[in-house]
C-alpha cells in the first residue's frame, strides 16, 4: 500500500522533478511513512485508461512506419498482458510481468525466442508510456534479455540451386526461383511487384519493403533472360510480374509462391525449400564473397545490421584461410 501511495505522489510530479529528484522523494517519503499503517478501502478496479494508452501506444507505432501486421502482433500481446495482470498500468511491478511472462510458457510451451519477442513488446511499450510521463519509471527495465540458443540455419548449396532449377518444368517457376534467389528479397516484396516495376536495362527493380519503405534490389543476367522469357510468353494483360499458372491468371500470393516452391522441393527431393531460404542463401554468400556487411545490409532492407548478422553465416574454411594469411 506505501509503494502504492508513493508511486501515484511521484506521477503527481511527473514532469517537475527529475529521475535523481524522484528517487530522493521516494526516499523521503518511505522514511517519513515508516512506522505507520496505511489501508485501502476495496473497491472496483477501473483499468479503462489502460487500453487508452495502449491505443496511443500503437499510433505512434504507425507514424513510426510499422506494419499493421507488427502492430496487431503488438496490440494482441500487450493486451493479453493488461488483460491478466488486470492493474492499473501505473501498479503494475516488475514482479507481475515476470510471474505473467513464467506462467506463460508454462502453459503455452513458448520457446525462448517467443518470450524474448515478448519482452521486447512489453520493453517498447512501458519505455514509452515512461518517455511520454504516463509512468514513473519502466518495470521491465530489470527483465534482461531471453539467452536463446543460436541455432545455425541451412543454406541452399550451389547443387541444391541446379537441381531446382532442372526440376522446374514452368519458366514461370524458374524465374521466380532465379528473382528471389538472386534479389534476395521477401516474398511479401514479390507477390507486390508489377511488370512496370523491373528495369531490364539496370537489371533492378523497386520492392516495397516493411513499414512501407522502398528500396531499389537487383538481379543477375540469367535471372533477366528468365524474366523476360517468362513475360514474353504470357497471354494476360495483368499488371503483376507473377501470376497463376491457369486462368484467369491472378497475382500469385504469399501462399501460393510458397505452395510452389515446396512442390518444387519435393520434386528435387530437397528437404525444407521455402521462399526465405533463398534470402538467407543470398546473405551467406555475399558476405562469404566479401561484399562489407553494411550494404548487405541495404541490400536486404534491415532496419539494424543485427539483423543481417543473423541471416549470415562465414563459411569456416574462410575464416581459417584468413587467419592463415593475416595472422599466421
Amino acid at each position: 500500500m506505501k509503494e502504492k501511495l508513493i508511486r501515484e505522489v511521484q506521477h503527481g510530479l511527473l514532469g517537475v522533478l527529475d529521475q535523481r529528484q524522484q528517487e530522493m522523494l521516494k526516499s523521503v517519503l518511505l522514511r517519513c511513512l515508516d512506522g505507520y499503517t496505511l489501508t485501502e478501502e476495496i473497491k472496483q478496479e477501473d483499468n479503462s485508461n489502460n487500453y487508452r494508452y495502449l491505443d496511443m501506444f500503437v499510433s505512434s507505432k504507425r507514424v513510426e512506419g510499422c506494419s499493421e501486421k507488427t502492430v496487431d502482433y503488438y496490440t494482441a500481446t500487450i493486451k493479453r498482458l493488461l488483460d491478466t495482470v488486470k492493474k492499473d498500468i501505473r501498479d503494475i511491478m516488475t514482479d507481475d510481468i515476470r510471474t505473467y511472462l513464467s506462467e506463460y510458457q508454462e502453459q503455452h510451451g513458448s520457446s525462448k525466442v517467443t518470450m524474448d519477442n515478448m519482452r521486447r513488446i512489453f520493453s517498447s511499450f512501458f519505455s514509452w508510456l515512461e518517455d511520454e510521463d504516463y509512468i514513473v519509471k519502466s518495470p521491465v527495465r530489470r527483465i534482461h534479455k531471453v539467452k536463446t540458443t543460436k541455432v545455425i540455419k541451412e543454406t541452399f548449396t550451389d547443387e541444391n540451386m541446379e537441381v531446382l532449377r532442372d526440376t522446374c518444368s514452368e519458366i514461370r517457376n524458374l524465374a521466380m526461383i532465379e528473382l528471389l534467389a538472386s534479389a534476395g528479397i521477401r516474398v511479401g516484396e514479390l507477390v507486390l511487384l508489377n511488370r512496370a516495376d523491373i528495369d531490364f536495362n539496370e537489371r533492378s527493380c523497386i520492392v516495397l519493403g516493411k513499414g512501407d519503405k522502398e528500396r531499389e534490389v537487383y538481379f543477375d543476367a540469367r535471372t533477366k533472360l528468365h524474366l523476360q522469357a517468362y513475360l514474353h510468353e504470357r497471354t494476360d494483360d495483368n499488371p503483376a510480374l507473377i501470376v497463376s499458372l491457369k486462368a484467369p491468371f491472378n497475382r500469385l500470393t504469399i501462399g501460393g509462391v510458397e505452395k510452389a516452391v515446396r512442390k518444387l522441393g519435393e520434386q528435387a527431393q530437397i528437404s525444407k525449400v521455402y521462399p526465405h531460404k533463398f534470402r538467407r542463401t543470398l546473405a551467406t554468400v555475399a558476405i562469404d564473397k566479401g561484399m562489407p556487411i553494411e550494404q548487405v545490409q541495404n541490400l536486404l532492407g534491415h532496419k539494424n545490421i543485427n539483423t543481417t548478422m543473423q541471416y549470415a553465416m562465414v563459411n569456416t574454411a574462410n575464416v581459417k584461410n584468413s587467419h592463415r594469411k593475416i595472422i599466421g
